[in-house]
């Protein structure tokens, strides 16, 4: 178990992350794995990030299944699940100081295009969903980060924002289905400390999913989304300086 000033700073993290999920919906484990692995170890850290978004994803993405896109699910599914299968085995294998440089430079990447680049609204054809549903697999299983490269592929797909809205909140949770069956039998959740850890935070990520709701209608979405991006980009580019 982290020392007792690590635990508050990562309570602290969680509760922001899942605050941010409450106002926006954006990922809580995009916006909170650059800061967590300063305090924890990747492999404690990823564990507890997926079972809270679990929970999220039992609150938000399955009672609005009605509005999901079956199509557009389908065939993101089989490439998603190749990808979590070949994160996995990634995870466990590679070396924890080459993954934190991973991480770094994918959050630093993506903050950046994020924040600097206009993607047009043009559709896309339904082949792209073989490679991104992979590679936002892949990072689902690495960082809990696939979310963002599944929405480039879905918000270019479907116009109505309800749906694109259920549809990536369904395949977020079938995603996290898929890598706890994998870490399970990875066993990352068997190292000492992971369930308590897990146990301990889980009052933060609550509280923070109640902090964010009731804050919905008070803070407009799009200013903290680019607040959310400037703290990422601060966060990749010190993991990556970090662990160079």
């Amino acid at each position: 178990m982290p020392p007792v000033e690590a635990l508050f700073g990562v309570g602290l993290i969680v509760t922001f992350a899942y605050t941010v999920v409450g106002l926006t919906g954006f990922g809580a484990s995009m916006v909170a794995m650059p800061m967590l692995v300063h305090l924890l170890p990747l492999r404690m850290a990823l564990p507890m990030m997926l079972v809270y978004d679990l929970i999220g994803g039992v609150a938000i993405g399955v009672r609005n299944r009605k509005s999901v896109d079956r199509r557009e699910l389908l065939r993101l599914l089989p490439f998603m699940l190749i990808g979590v299968a070949l994160g996995v085995t990634v995870l466990v294998k590679a070396p924890e100081r080459a993954l934190l440089l991973l991480l770094g430079a994918f959050v630093l990447a993506f903050a950046g295009w994020s924040l600097l680049v206009r993607p047009p609204a043009s559709p896309i054809a339904p082949a792209w969903a073989a490679p991104l549903g992979t590679v936002g697999g892949v990072f689902s299983a690495l960082f809990g980060t696939g979310g963002p490269i599944y929405t480039i592929y879905l918000a270019r797909r479907l116009q109505d924002k309800s749906r694109l809205r259920a549809t990536i909140s369904l395949l977020l949770f079938l995603s996290a289905l898929a890598r706890l069956a994998s870490f399970v039998a990875a066993g990352l959740f068997t190292p000492p400390g992971v369930a308590a850890l897990i146990a301990l935070m889980l009052p933060c990520a609550l509280a923070g999913m109640v902090l964010g709701t009731r804050l919905h209608h008070r803070l407009p979405a799009h200013r903290v989304i680019q607040a959310v991006w400037a703290i990422l980009v601060v966060g990749g580019a010190t993991l990556v300086l970090r662990n160079l």
